[in-house]
């Protein structure tokens, strides 16, 4: 517990999906934010040296290594971002005295073929390709060596943020696809839980503000596969779009991925925050957002 909301609070990654979103609703909170150009999480001397000198309430660690194909052709880049920086920053904040959030996975889990209900925060990890495994490492470093933390696992995340082609939220880069008269194919047996960044976030916040440490699922309620959110993407956005299902085998990405990883909400619910809105109607809010922006 703590005794009082955390005041100042720094976000490392501050320019991506989840650390916009947190900076554009930090409401009362003096926010810190810090691009990867103004703190790279790699730079251990410079993340200590930062988090000493300064001495935030709290940090929030968005950064990561998460093109999931592309950690698996260099994982010594995945750990060294993913679980190894991470624990240089828990180091850090321990002896600043800030409490840590740090944004983990839905990819921790997969490993269960059968798995058709939703896990918990308590359940064992497996994870099946080696984003995840780093990932797991982090939250394991975090834990190791900072009591005061809160550990955050989402999954599927999309908002307001943009990124170049290829780098994209799921929802952007569907759209972007269909914009350039593509053939979508996209798989129809991995099952994941959508999140809008900013209902993410204002969950973060009130997580943060609970004091209650430990580790929480935070995603959109409900569950679909990438099929069926891709094809709900399209029918909100209004556009016809050339998209067929296929299986994970036929699609034959670099690193696997789970067939089911949709996160139950048991931690929330026990701080007394409760499931977020369903998916598909945050998927209409951003929707609806993102014409009005473009417009």
């Amino acid at each position: 517990m703590i005794e009082s909301p955390p005041r100042t609070v720094a976000i490392v990654g501050a320019t991506g999906q989840i650390g916009s979103q947190l900076c554009r609703t930090a409401g009362h909170r003096r926010v810190i934010p810090l691009s990867h150009q103004d703190l790279a999480i790699e730079d251990h001397d410079a993340v200590r040296q930062w988090v000493l000198q300064n001495r935030p309430d709290a940090v929030v660690n968005t950064a990561a290594f998460h093109r999931v194909d592309e950690c698996e052709g260099d994982p010594m880049r995945a750990f060294a971002v993913n679980a190894v920086a991470v624990r240089q920053l828990a180091l850090a904040c321990r002896d600043a005295g800030a409490i840590l959030v740090h944004i983990s996975t839905d990819y921790v889990f997969g490993g269960d073929a059968t798995r058709i209900t939703p896990y918990r925060e308590d359940d064992a990890p497996a994870p099946v390709n080696t984003y995840g495994v780093s990932k797991l490492a982090g939250e394991l470093m975090v834990r190791a060596y900072l009591p005061r933390h809160f550990i955050v696992r989402t999954a599927a995340v999309y908002g307001r943020a943009t990124a170049r082609p290829g780098h994209e939220s799921f929802v952007e880069r569907m759209l972007r696809l269909a914009n350039e008269g593509r053939t979508i194919r996209v798989v129809n047996d991995q099952v994941t839980g959508p999140t809008y960044a900013a209902d993410l976030a204002s969950a973060i916040w009130r997580v943060l503000d609970t004091g209650l440490f430990g580790t929480y699922h935070i995603t959109n309620s409900g569950q679909c596969t990438w099929y069926r959110f891709a094809r709900r993407i399209f029918e909100l956005a209004g556009v016809s779009a050339d998209l067929h299902p296929t299986t994970a085998a036929e699609f034959g990405a670099a690193a696997p991925r789970p067939s089911f990883s949709v996160l139950a909400h048991g931690a929330l619910r026990r701080a007394g925050i409760g499931d977020m809105r369903p998916w598909d109607q945050a998927l209409a809010s951003y929707m609806a957002e993102r014409s009005h922006i473009t417009s």
